[in-house]
C-alpha cells in the first residue's frame, strides 16, 4: 500500500534504512487488506512532508516482511513504531489524526 512522499522499507533494508538511520525513524508496518492503515496513509505522508527535517517516515508492508514484524513483536495493524540509535523508543497501534500523532511524537522526536 503505498503512500506518495513515504519510502517502503524491506525486511532486507531494515537495518540501513531504519536501525542505522542518523535521526528517528517512524515505521508504519501495515498491511494491504487493513482499512485504518489506509486511513492514515495521508496523515503519515502530511507528518513526512512537514517534519522531514526531524523525522523520517516509512511503511513496512507485514505480509511480505514477516522478520521485522516478528522481531519486535507487532500483533495489529497499522502500529507506528519510532526508532531512534537503532532501538524502538516509542509505539502507537491504530489510525489517529495527525495533531495526535505530532502530540504522542513530541518527546521521541
Amino acid at each position: 500500500m503505498a503512500v506518495p512522499g513515504i519510502d517502503a522499507v524491506t525486511d532486507e533494508t531494515f537495518a540501513a534504512e531504519v536501525l542505522a538511520a542518523d535521526r528517528p525513524v517512524l515505521v508504519d508496518f501495515t498491511a494491504e487488506w487493513c482499512p485504518p492503515c489506509r486511513m492514515i496513509g495521508p496523515v503519515l505522508a502530511e507528518v513526512a512532508r512537514e517534519e522531514g527535517h526531524r523525522l523520517r517516515v516509512v511503511q513496512l508492508d507485514v505480509d511480505t516482511n514477516p522478520e521485522a514484524r516478528a522481531r519486535y513483536g507487532v500483533m495489529s495493524m497499522p502500529t507506528l513504531m519510532v526508532f531512534r540509535g537503532g532501538e524502538p523508543v516509542k509505539s502507537m497501534v491504530g489510525a489517529r489524526a495527525k495533531a495526535k500523532l505530532l502530540r504522542e511524537l513530541e518527546d521521541v522526536v
